[in-house]
């Protein structure tokens, strides 16, 4: 993230359609349960996974172990793995997950975690041992990961890879320890080199103190002579022969100077780009916005991709969406990355910044309560989200309700939490009325009038016509005697009468 959001923040797949993807073929490949298995590797701008099969990274960065808490924020209102479950839940499929140098001091603790009835697994356990549970979990639910080395330490992002106090023989040697400390996880595919290098890095200059390009390659070299298997993710500069763009925004100094790897078929470029709540630039005024910007996008970076030099990724991106020029220029970018069901995997990458809402100069997915989704935020993404990659998890099967069993019982209430004409926010509440505790539940509901699901969480659903079944989700499906469990979902229009639910349990 850019300038005053590093400030800010101490204060506190896919699989794969066809290349032209229409909806039957998705649908198709989502029997595939073999999906995004396996570690992955590269082939012209495509991500191929290990069967050979284009996916699609379409994720969040969720930002905290960079931090001085040095562990993921939010764990103080929520369990980690709700967390992962409510990202799967609304079809996200990746975490970039940001991280400093400091986390890999011996001993190094977390701090603001709520071990009270949630995170209860993750009492006692390092930084680096809570980065363990959160890729185990994030494995099993199917999400993959990208480690982001975000900074040299807590303080404060840098301009280059190294500091007085932390020099680039530090850096390489924890990301060497990272990459072995996985390897053989294919849930953590790559490693992102360094967080948005700047003035005064430089790309080709040949300047080993600044060269940008070079580092990337000694960084880049070292991971893959312990874990050949990984992608190396190296972002762009702030300028190039003159030309400024965001940091780690600029990586038109590829098409002279690429990146070379020891390892072929490996290397993935990322770019950052984002609106005006972050900083203004000069294209932001041009009377000609936001038709300007495909061109400005494919001067930075973009051509990387349509020239099939290597895949793109947009590692960060973002907004408070305040804006009208700010709505404008996201609409603009997601029908610039090419949406999943026109183009399938043959696309850009993505994560976007942030799921946190403590964000400075962006908010998040989530909102201030660590809970409601901003479903204005999440609504502009649904057009690339991409299907996700297969889990490991165990636990009841999302896929169906089961049998009913003796003494299992179940009842839903639906009520709407917000209603503002062209959406709405609802919750529906499960209440075990049973004598025993339940081990799953499935809601259905038809709703009166043309409402459509944008958004759910805490539930997986399926919707056909005006019907509408969700079913629990891994972390909230055991529901004890007298008990309850609640889904959240985004919809739109508003102004729908209150449907009545059924609830059906096992």
């Amino acid at each position: 993230m850019f300038r005053t959001l590093r400030r800010a923040l101490c204060v506190a797949a896919a699989l794969l359609l066809p290349l032209a993807g229409t909806q039957s073929a998705q649908a198709d490949a989502d029997v595939d349960v073999k999906a995004g298995a396996g570690y992955w590797h590269t082939s012209g701008r495509q991500i191929l996974d290990a069967a050979g099969a284009p996916v699609r990274i379409a994720g969040v960065n969720w930002f905290g172990f960079e931090t001085a808490n040095h562990v993921v924020h939010g764990l103080w209102a929520r369990d980690y793995k709700s967390m992962i479950d409510q990202m799967k839940s609304l079809g996200y499929n990746t975490i970039r997950m940001p991280y400093s140098d400091d986390i890999l001091k011996s001993g190094t603790m977390p701090d603001s975690v709520n071990y009270d009835g949630k995170n209860t697994d993750l009492r006692g356990l390092t930084s680096l041992q809570v980065l363990d549970k959160i890729v185990a979990y994030a494995g099993q639910a199917g999400l993959k990961i990208v480690l982001d080395r975000h900074r040299p330490d807590a303080a404060g992002q840098s301009a280059l890879w190294y500091t007085a106090s932390v020099p680039e023989s530090t850096w390489i040697a924890n990301l060497k320890a990272l990459a072995t400390r996985y390897k053989g996880n294919s849930t953590v595919v790559g490693i992102d080199l360094h967080n948005e290098p700047h003035d005064p890095a430089c790309w080709g200059c040949g300047d080993t103190s600044r060269d940008w390009r070079l580092a990337a390659q000694r960084a880049g070299n070292a991971v893959l002579s312990v874990n050949p298997e990984l992608l190396i993710m190296v972002e762009g500069v702030q300028s190039y022969n003159g030309t400024n763009g965001w940091w780690g925004g600029n990586l038109m100094g590829v098409a002279q100077y690429p990146v070379q790897l020891d390892v072929p078929n490996r290397l993935v470029y990322s770019a950052h780009d984002y609106a005006t709540s972050v900083a203004q630039q000069p294209w932001f005024s041009d009377p000609s916005f936001p038709a300007n910007m495909p061109g400005i996008w494919d001067k930075y970076w973009g051509y990387i991709f349509k020239q099939n030099i290597a895949p793109v990724w947009l590692g960060e991106f973002g907004t408070t969406l305040q804006s009208t020029v700010d709505q404008r220029w996201l609409s603009a970018l997601v029908t610039y990355l090419r949406s999943t069901s026109g183009s399938g995997a043959d696309s850009f990458h993505w994560t976007f910044w942030s799921w946190n809402p403590n964000s400075g100069d962006t908010g998040g997915i989530l909102k201030d309560d660590w809970q409601t989704v901003d479903t204005a935020k999440d609504g502009y993404l649904a057009a690339i989200k991409a299907p996700g990659f297969a889990g490991g998890g165990s636990g009841p099967d999302p896929g169906g309700p089961g049998e009913p069993g003796g003494g299992a019982a179940c009842t839903a209430a639906y009520t709407v939490s917000s209603d503002w004409g062209g959406g709405f926010n609802a919750e529906v509440k499960v209440t075990n009325t049973g004598t025993k505790p339940l081990a799953s539940w499935k809601v259905a509901w038809t709703w009166s009038g043309a409402q459509k699901v944008t958004s759910m969480w805490n539930a997986s659903y399926t919707q056909s016509g005006a019907s509408v079944t969700a079913v629990n989700a891994a972390h909230n499906g055991s529901v004890p005697v007298g008990g309850s469990a609640s889904l959240g979902l985004g919809g739109a229009p508003g102004g729908g009468a209150v449907p009545s639910v059924s609830c059906t349990a096992t």
